[in-house]
């Protein structure tokens, strides 16, 4: 059930809210019992089965961080790290067990049969949800335990595919303060999701043909020419954001809708000025959760230049590999933890000016998104050497005629402008709704403010009309991409 489908925008959603809204008002534990059933139920309507791995789950992390906050010493230390490895060896029996198998059999010479083991949804936002919570309790950082609340905390339906990855602090006081229904957050949360929703469906699935059609050529082993070459790239690259920050704005407004505040997880990524500054806009809370779970614990900045240039290219090639069980997406994670290196060392070399030009801000800028284009390159390509031919054609090095699926034509183009601009002129969505707090975590301010949402008759057409114009494609909604991770 995808949050763009009619049966989740006209049933799920309404019959949910409704039953929250009723019980809220005469008890809370009816309330949240509601709200976990309907997630179970969102989970299980993908695939029933998914819940014999989802529901124990939730059980043992539970009992286990009961466990870890009873006991001391060495024991303290073995049930959490026992509780870690337990949710780390399920991530890697369904994740990665295939992967090793056909590379152990590729570098020992071997015949193994490779297992087809079907991946849970979501099961990467879920088990690094639920690693956090584990160490947080370890740390001493969690402070009550309920297990009621806690079920919520993970299974809360409008995060439990891809996140954002909150933080047990994060959630747990909400849900102990009295949860009901606001009007400003419903109609803020509505909007939310409309805007959200409008960038999945009329932006992301609007350029996907184009990414698609280039990719496919690639991974098929043609070239391109270079004007396609771009195309594809350009595309896929404002398809990943739309649809990653438009689902990540839906879920914000969802749990607004129920009184519960998500964290911010994109800020204008494609504004950064630098692949640092670019990591702390993209994926902000799965940037946070491997800075605070992996490259902290590995030594962080504490042992020299050195060791914490080698500290963040481990955590982001470990970062890359989370993403998917393929060498493109661990090439992906090292590329983007060598241009951290680079960053950090050129940092420390030349001191940013205190107040740089327009070119000179315009123009890095530039280098930033140019770089995060190819990088993405890898990422979406099939295999190492597709993801070679796509950068061959983007490089003008020995393309020849694009194939008729890739031919470009003055729509495709203005698709891609159109998307390109938006987010390079337009403001972000958290700074629109800022006024009504729409996520936890810093939003800076809306210029000019009168821009901002409020609640009023002329936003609540314009976002029926966005609703309305999300119905008009003739063609299939197509899943979240990062459903796959």
């Amino acid at each position: 059930m995808l949050f763009t489908s009619p049966e989740f925008v006209f049933a799920f959603l309404p019959l949910t809210f409704l039953g929250f809204w009723l019980l809220s008002a005469i008890n809370q534990t009816a309330a949240i019992v509601w709200v976990t059933a309907a997630s179970l139920y969102f989970y299980a309507f993908w695939e029933v089965s998914y819940l014999w791995l989802l529901v124990p789950s939730i059980g043992l992390n539970y009992l286990a961080g009961v466990a870890i906050g009873r006991l001391g010493g060495r024991r303290r230390w073995l049930m959490a790290a026992a509780a870690i490895v337990g949710n780390l060896g399920v991530l890697a029996y369904f994740k990665y067990t295939a992967f090793l198998m056909v590379n152990a059999s590729w570098a020992l010479g071997l015949e193994l049969d490779v297992p087809s083991i079907a991946l849970p949804l979501g099961v990467s936002f879920i088990t690094f949800q639920k690693i956090a919570y584990i160490v947080d309790v370890y740390q001493g950082k969690v402070r009550y335990q309920e297990p009621l609340r806690f079920a919520l905390f993970v299974s809360f339906f409008p995060q439990l595919i891809a996140g954002p990855i909150a933080h047990h602090g994060e959630i747990l006081p909400q849900l102990r303060e009295r949860l009901g229904v606001q009007a400003s957050n419903v109609a803020a949360g509505m909007s939310l999701f409309a805007v959200g929703l409008f960038k999945k469906v009329i932006v992301a699935d609007g350029v996907a043909g184009i990414a698609n059609a280039g990719f496919r050529a690639t991974a098929a082993g043609g070239h391109l020419t270079f004007e396609a070459g771009w195309a594809s790239a350009l595309a896929y690259t404002c398809q990943i954001y739309f649809d990653f920050s438009g689902y990540s704005d839906m879920a914000c407004g969802l749990g607004l809708m129920f009184g519960i505040r998500l964290p911010v997880n994109f800020m204008s990524p494609y504004k950064a000025a630098s692949i640092i500054d670019f990591w702390r806009r993209w994926h902000i809370t799965l940037s946070r959760f491997l800075r605070d779970y992996l490259y902290i614990p590995l030594g962080g900045n504490r042992k020299g230049a050195g060791r914490r240039w080698l500290n963040l290219w481990i955590t982001m090639t470990l970062g890359g590999l989370w993403h998917g069980a393929g060498w493109t997406f661990v090439i992906w994670g090292a590329y983007h933890g060598t241009l951290l290196m680079l960053n950090h060392a050129f940092r420390s070399i030349v001191p940013a000016p205190t107040r740089p030009s327009p070119v000179r801000s315009a123009a890095s800028v530039l280098v930033t998104f140019v770089a995060v284009v190819f990088g993405w390159v890898m990422f979406r390509a099939e295999s190492v050497s597709s993801a070679l031919l796509m950068m061959k054609s983007m490089l003008a090095i020995g393309s020849t005629t694009a194939p008729a699926t890739v031919m470009l034509g003055w729509t495709e183009w203005v698709q891609i402008s159109v998307a390109v601009a938006a987010v390079w002129l337009l403001p972000n969505s958290m700074q629109i709704f800022r006024s009504v707090t729409p996520a936890l975590g810093d939003i800076p301010p809306l210029r000019p403010a009168w821009a901002g949402w409020r609640p009023s008759a002329a936003w609540a057409v314009a976002m029926a009309c966005a609703v309305a114009m999300t119905m008009l494609p003739n063609r299939a909604p197509l899943a979240f991409l990062y459903f796959q991770f």
